[in-house]
């Protein structure tokens, strides 16, 4: 991804009304970092098991996505917090006919870095 110096996302899918997240992935100056390297770097820091550690990355991550689905907010001091917040319902627009559509209410998920890690990334 040309032009762009740090980007965050995650993928999830909902089955069963719980949102299972399935991978990380990390933009930084082109280069990705999705979930398999996340595990392999953590792994190779600690000294524990890649299979261990898968399981406890995708373990933080459903328990937060299932924290978000119950209305909670999760804050992870210093790296940032995780919420929900509510979209009002607004008008749009199709691209291809310009006709004006009514897009819906919806809850979105929402990430506010810490201070720790503006810091960090900033280069402060």
């Amino acid at each position: 991804m040309k032009g762009k110096q740090w980007k965050q996302g995650i993928t999830n899918d909902v089955r069963n009304g719980r949102i299972h997240l399935t991978q990380v992935i990390i933009v930084k100056g082109g280069k990705t970092l999705n979930k398999t390297d996340l595990v392999n770097k953590v792994a190779q820091r600690t000294g524990a098991k890649k299979k261990d550690v898968d399981m406890i990355i995708s373990t933080m991550l459903e328990s937060i996505g299932d924290a978000l689905v119950s209305g909670d907010k999760v804050q992870l001091v210093g790296f940032g917090s995780f919420e929900v917040r509510n979209r009002a319902e607004r008008i749009g627009r199709n691209p291809r006919t310009k006709e004006e559509i009514l897009i819906p209410a919806c809850k979105v998920p929402a990430f506010r870095a810490g201070k720790t890690l503006k810091d960090k990334v900033s280069g402060s």
